[in-house]
């Protein structure tokens, strides 16, 4: 091995561990849902550290739908969509989630990752111009590092910055406005009907990465273009398979123009193999599910509130969340890490967010309520707070 790369990694390790940045990965011996085992615990946890809104990641009826689709099909589909493995459930699977969005087509990528990189530099090009929220989604600010356009940031859900960008950019030829629907750290709200109307004024395209929307914001959890009545505003719209519908994968929906030249141009759709079989048929139930069943969300609203509200009488700073996420805001690193600690003794799993994921003195436990939590869950983690929180001056 080279002595000057390991010299390297063991140099940032250990920078990362002085300044209480390191994170080792957490992990899960149980089925994901509202309590879980983890590795070193000998005791099942309350789980508020999952994306999984709807509870569906442990459903039994997308288990089923796995198991089938694998013992009738097979392990994976033999080769890229562009080449043979393009399967049947993949067109179904867009067809249906196209219906459910509203729009003409879909197109499913590995993850929401991979929609974005794949999405935003094959749709611009280096006579257009980007212009980005300032706390858009790493994978939005990869997917512009890959464009050649210019690219612009305006400040965090400000539209007279906004306005200012595509002032400036009025001399590229094509402006393409993008934005996280909820944004993952905060749990804020871009507003997106302010956005199309300066958009509009100034012929800009709006792409909205709704990653934490599908499922959560709008009719049956449609979205945050439907929450605010914009989606035929709209013209790119990502969501995710991964979270509220509780499996994996990613998808760009919009006109069929822009499906069909994703399909011959985005490069991770060109040069990875499809979703497995089992993952199709897994995501065309949880959408499903979402579509027939709009007590899940509703459900999943009730308990945020119950869960906010009980964090707030505690005397807890939640930030300026108006979603299922929400942060438990602490600032200091190492303290935040100790909070996790204690939590985890405490038999709650909630993990500390730490720089870069955002920024530095900005530390916070990511608390998520679920569908699938009930109120007994939440009273037993508010005991808890309240004693982690009385043990380090939080509260």
């Amino acid at each position: 091995m080279n002595n000057t790369l390991q010299d390297f990694l063991k140099g940032q390790l250990d920078t990362l561990h002085a300044e209480h940045l390191y994170k080792p990965l957490t992990t899960v011996t149980s089925a994901v849902g509202a309590r879980v085992r983890i590795a070193g615990s000998e005791r099942e946890l309350i789980n508020l550290s999952s994306n999984n809104y709807l509870g569906l990641a442990g459903d039994m009826r997308l288990r089923q739908a796995a198991s089938e689709a694998a013992l009738a099909i097979g392990a994976g589909g033999g080769a890229v969509r562009p080449i043979i493995g393009n399967l049947q459930l993949h067109n179904d699977l867009e067809k249906l989630i196209a219906e459910f969005k509203h729009v003409e087509d879909v197109l499913v990528f590995q993850s929401g990752f991979t929609a974005n990189a794949g999405t935003i530099p094959t749709i611009t090009d280096a006579d257009d111009a980007i212009i980005t929220d300032s706390l858009n989604h790493a994978s939005i600010i990869d997917g512009c590092r890959l464009s050649k356009a210019k690219r612009a940031i305006y400040q965090h859900c400000d539209m007279d910055s906004l306005e200012d960008a595509l002032k400036n950019a009025m001399g590229a030829k094509k402006r393409l406005v993008i934005t996280d629907g909820v944004f993952s750290m905060d749990g804020d709200v871009a507003p997106l009907d302010q956005i199309c109307a300066l958009a509009e004024r100034y012929d800009a395209a709006v792409m909205v990465d709704d990653a934490h929307g599908s499922g959560v914001m709008g009719k049956n959890g449609r979205g945050t273009a439907y929450h605010f009545g914009v989606h035929q505003k709209i013209d790119i719209q990502l969501g995710t398979l991964s979270k509220a519908v509780g499996v994996v994968g990613g998808y760009i929906a919009g006109s069929s123009a822009l499906i069909d030249f994703l399909k011959q141009r985005a490069r991770p759709f060109l040069f990875s193999t499809g979703c497995p079989p089992a993952v199709a048929a897994a995501c065309i139930k949880g959408i499903e599910l979402m579509r027939d069943e709009p007590e899940l969300s509703e459900k999943l609203w009730a308990n945020t509130k119950y869960w906010q509200e009980g964090l707030q009488k505690l005397g807890f700073g939640i930030g300026v969340t108006q979603t299922p996420i929400t942060p438990v805001m602490i600032g200091d690193e190492a303290k935040t890490q100790e909070a996790q600690r204690l939590l985890r003794d405490e038999g709650i799993l909630a993990l500390a967010i730490v720089f870069p994921t955002v920024g530095r003195g900005k530390a916070r436990l990511r608390t998520m309520p679920t569908a699938a939590h009930t109120d007994a869950d939440f009273d037993e983690a508010l005991a808890a707070f309240e004693r982690v929180g009385k043990k380090l001056g939080l509260i």
